[in-house]
């Protein structure tokens, strides 16, 4: 599809299937014309690439701060000087005005925060780091002025929200929240009762309105234009809303994720689109859609809450059974494998996988180890734990001494490492943060556990002192992206394989079908253990660059790991 001629075929369908009432050629017209005007402002580009060195960091713009100087450039600096070898691509989470949610209730879509900079220090990130930009578009700042027009009664944007009856059914909407669903906004005509998926104060989006999306998909374009390299689609799985239905991945969210495709792939091919959802992995997965027609890369959320099951449980089990059962994504699209972010560890991606018996032990580690547990309404009056509120080193390491629970922190991360995919680690696991449970009681919202803001001077006096667990956890972390990055096994698209080794182990294989062949070996028990089923022959262990024996009968101390190579 030739950025100058769109193709109008793929535009119709979609816009048909959404719109089958609308003006439908007026508004293939108008989305012609904003990608015509868009591919002569987008300055053609190399995405960041698909490789072993694509290593990504999460981390909000302000989370480290000197004196006064604009938090963007902060970042900046701190970047370059701690993590420039070993990270490619930087995913800043919403650094646009806002009111609520760190950021994630946006005010206004195309601005910078003033106390984070401006978009020249976006620009001059961007000459260093591929970047990441959110796009929050399932809702928007009740004190946006879109929501404050609508208020007011401004006829062009009374359809971009949803007041809705509260006496109409709305029991079969499933969402991540105990809220009431409907907040109610006094407005120049009467009080209206608007649809607040996530708070009060982060008003949904109505999508059924093509006007609505018309802005929303020049906004788009906009990130494009200022340097986005990838655009996370953030909480998209809500988007389409159909009373009488769970409002959940409903067909027109689909099709929305593929209208974005067709206009990225139309003016931007550079720009991978990544979807955010918190579902269960079949639900997950199907937001690649043909492998062609949606996201590029989906987040891979078992992996978090499994991973953790494993090592606190001292079983590899299910994560063998879950890993074993992945398909390879087709084409370019892969996984964004992560295990801590700014929200929490999901708990709802592993009902599926886990016993219920097994997903409290979780939730009783998470409490036992000073997080929080937040729950989910379940639309028949019960609730159950919708993510754990926690540290990842707390959750995996918080009940042993500080030099066991790094190993089972490290053996966590090169999980994390092996599996096929990118690789995501948040700024606060990557400096080696612990939990920041005098947050939580400051704001009262659990996730600010996992969300401290660290000065200059104290992260860098941490980092550079000997023995701090802060300096550790960093020096071994980044000589394990520094390894990874320079072996072809851990390409993406390498392929992998999962070897049965007994409930003790989880053994990754990467390029099996290559030279770079390479064994990833952990011992997620609290018990030494020896690799029996190991090839004969020689490997070598690539972190101590020494050749071993099969023979030999490697060794294995508790929650630790080994990568081998065959020698």
């Amino acid at each position: 599809m030739s950025p100058a001629n769109p193709d109008s075929d793929r535009l119709r369908d979609h816009l048909s299937f959404l719109y089958p009432d609308a003006d439908l050629p007026f508004w293939i017209s108008r989305f012609t014309v904003l990608l015509r005007e868009y591919a002569a402002k987008i300055p053609p580009a190399s995405g960041f690439g698909l490789s072993e060195t694509s290593q990504l960091l999460i981390t909000y713009g302000d989370i480290v701060q000197h004196g006064h100087a604009p938090h963007l450039q902060t970042l900046h600096r701190f970047l370059n000087a701690y993590a420039a070898d070993v990270i490619s691509l930087v995913h800043i989470l919403p650094f646009y005005p806002y009111t609520s949610d760190d950021g994630f209730s946006v005010a206004d879509y195309l601005q910078v925060r003033p106390d984070l900079g401006d978009w020249a220090d976006v620009e001059a990130l961007s000459h260093d780091f591929a970047l990441a930009f959110d796009a929050v578009f399932n809702h928007i700042s009740s004190q946006s002025q879109w929501f404050q027009d609508y208020l007011a009664g401004a006829e062009a944007v009374q359809g971009f929200f949803w007041d809705v009856d509260p006496g109409e059914d709305l029991s079969q909407v499933i969402r991540p929240r105990q809220h009431p669903l409907l907040t109610p906004y006094d407005s120049q005509t009467g009080r209206r009762h608007m649809w607040t998926t996530f708070s009060a104060d982060q008003i949904d989006l109505n999508f059924s309105d093509p006007q609505l999306l018309w802005e929303l998909t020049r906004i788009l374009l906009e990130y494009m234009v200022r340097g986005a390299r990838v655009i996370r689609l953030d909480a998209i799985a809500f988007m389409w809303k159909e009373i009488g239905t769970t409002c959940l991945h409903l067909p027109q969210t689909h099709e929305i994720i593929k209208l974005f495709r067709t206009v990225t792939d139309a003016v931007a091919p550079h720009v991978v689109l990544l979807t955010e959802t918190n579902v269960p992995h079949h639900e997950n997965v199907a937001y690649f859609g043909n492998g062609r027609d949606e996201a590029h890369m989906v987040y891979q959320f078992p992996l978090p809450p499994l991973t953790a099951h494993a090592l606190i449980r001292g079983t590899g089990a299910y994560l063998t059974a879950w890993a074993a059962g992945l398909d390879e994504p087709e084409a370019d699209n892969t996984y964004l494998n992560f295990l801590a972010s700014h929200d929490g560890v999901g708990v709802r991606p592993a009902t599926d996988l886990l016993p219920p018996e097994e997903v409290a032990v979780l939730v009783q580690a998470a409490q036992d180890h000073g997080g929080r547990v937040s729950y989910k309404d379940n639309g028949d009056g019960t609730q159950s734990p919708y993510e754990l509120n926690i540290n990842y080193f707390d959750l995996v390491a918080g009940h042993l001494p500080d030099a066991e629970g790094l190993q089972s922190f490290l053996c966590a991360h090169s999980i994390l490492m092996a599996m096929p995919g990118v690789p995501a680690l948040y700024v606060h696991s990557l400096f080696g943060s612990r939990g920041y449970p005098e947050g939580v009681e400051q704001t009262g919202h659990n996730r600010t556990i996992n969300r401290e803001k660290v000065t200059w001077d104290r992260i860098t006096r941490e980092l550079a002192k000997p023995g701090h667990l802060r300096a550790q956890i960093y020096q071994s972390l980044t000589a394990m992206l520094r390894l990874r990055r320079s072996h072809a096994a851990f390409h993406p698209k390498s392929g992998f394989r999962i070897h049965h080794w007994g409930d003790d182990l989880f053994v990754i294989e990467r390029g099996p079908n290559t030279a770079s062949r390479l064994l990833a070996v952990h011992n997620v028990s609290a018990n030494p253990q020896s690799l029996p089923y190991l090839p004969q022959g020689q490997w070598l262990d690539l972190r101590i660059n020494q050749a071993l024996d099969a023979a030999s009968d490697i060794h294995l101390p508790p929650r630790s790991f080994v990568w081998l190579q065959p020698a």
